[in-house]
């Protein structure tokens, strides 16, 4: 990257890849029984921190700051949501929701230099602050979106091509329907408009802590004095947060269930692969924050993989339906197009 007409050229191919597998990452697991999600966690969580030892590798095994893992503990505590998301108001829906509160955090965090971080600049502030709303502007259009999930997870379109539903302890009947299903439709609904929300809260703020170390690493008398300014020399330490945090919060529900934890081997291999491509797109976004800055990346990574997660709820998985839901969608797609296409001009 020896230019900045380079640089740019990496940020928006990193940014393209980024959108196309946030967008996809999860749709593996769609046809299988995950159940409560916390077995799941931990698998796709093993599957990301395995992708960010290979990356380290590859980088010779650059110094490790042990603050950048606060990062990775935020993200885990967010993804704890994803499973009852997914269940309540569908795939689709679940990511254009977080992704917008993703795009409004972290573009805030960096515009403005929240928690200690130097606030970035943009050459056209303007178009900046338009793309920002615009995204912003799209979750509260996808908040009247309508999706259609199947109550019962033995239903014939959606039903996990599996022999059983969990292996639990020996004589332990199948696994009954999992808490969020009892729940009414208006509660659903409620429950995981809510949990997006919190959880894109908590993703918008996932790269701070490596942004800080970046920003005080220019001050000689601070303690990350001479740290490294390329993004990906933090992928190691931040997705070891992420299996760290993720680990704890296993190991605590299996004290809960009383060592009797619910796991579904089915969904194993889907879940290695739903954390290998979201480790590779996490790994294009530390390229589009090195290239293009966070202020720029963050609202068009986090608004772009909505369009891909809708086309999977409405082609593949039917989850989105009627001509008023493809109305909005359309509408959503076009205020996340052009607000896209504002914060990327911001820049050049």
């Amino acid at each position: 990257m020896s230019n900045n007409g380079t640089d740019l050229e990496v940020g928006y191919i990193s940014s393209f890849v980024a959108i196309l597998l946030f967008g996809s990452n999860f749709a593996p697991l769609k046809k299988y029984d995950t159940g409560d999600g916390m077995f799941l966690q931990w698998v796709l969580c093993a599957a990301i921190w395995i992708v960010a030892l290979v990356v380290n590798l590859i980088l010779h095994c650059p110094r490790f700051w042990p603050f950048a893992m606060l990062g990775g503990c935020i993200w885990a505590t967010g993804n704890v949501a994803v499973v009852p998301i997914i269940k309540t108001i569908g795939l689709g829906l679940g990511i254009l929701i977080w992704g917008s509160f993703n795009a409004l955090t972290g573009w805030a965090s960096s515009r403005f230099g929240w928690f200690g971080i130097h606030a970035e600049e943009v050459s056209k502030p303007v178009l900046n602050y338009i793309g920002a709303g615009l995204s912003v502007t799209s979750a509260f259009i996808f908040l009247f979106i309508k999706s259609e999930i199947p109550r019962n997870t033995c239903a014939t379109d959606t039903t996990p091509l599996m022999a059983e539903h969990a292996i639990n302890a020996p004589g332990e009947a199948r696994a009954g329907p999992a808490w969020v299903e009892r729940l009414s439709a208006a509660h659903r609904r409620l429950l995981g408009c809510s949990l997006a929300v919190v959880s894109g809260t908590l993703y918008g703020s996932t790269f701070v802590p490596v942004m800080y170390i970046k920003d005080h690493s220019r001050r000689n008398d601070s303690t990350y004095a001479g740290a490294s300014q390329y993004d990906l020399d933090y992928v190691f330490a931040h997705f070891s947060g992420i299996f760290l945090t993720s680990t704890v919060y296993f190991v605590v529900y299996c004290i809960a269930m009383k060592n009797r934890p619910k796991l579904y081997p089915e969904a194993v291999l889907p879940g290695l692969l739903s954390g290998v491509l979201w480790a590779i797109a996490t790994c294009c976004w530390f390229l589009a924050n090195h290239s293009l800055s966070a202020v720029v990346s963050f609202p068009i990574i986090t608004a772009g993989p909505g369009l891909i997660a809708a086309l999977w709820g409405v082609f593949i998985f039917k989850e989105i339906r009627g001509l008023r839901n493809y109305f909005l969608l359309i509408l959503a797609f076009g205020v996340i197009l052009a607000g896209a296409l504002c914060t990327a001009f911001s820049e050049v």
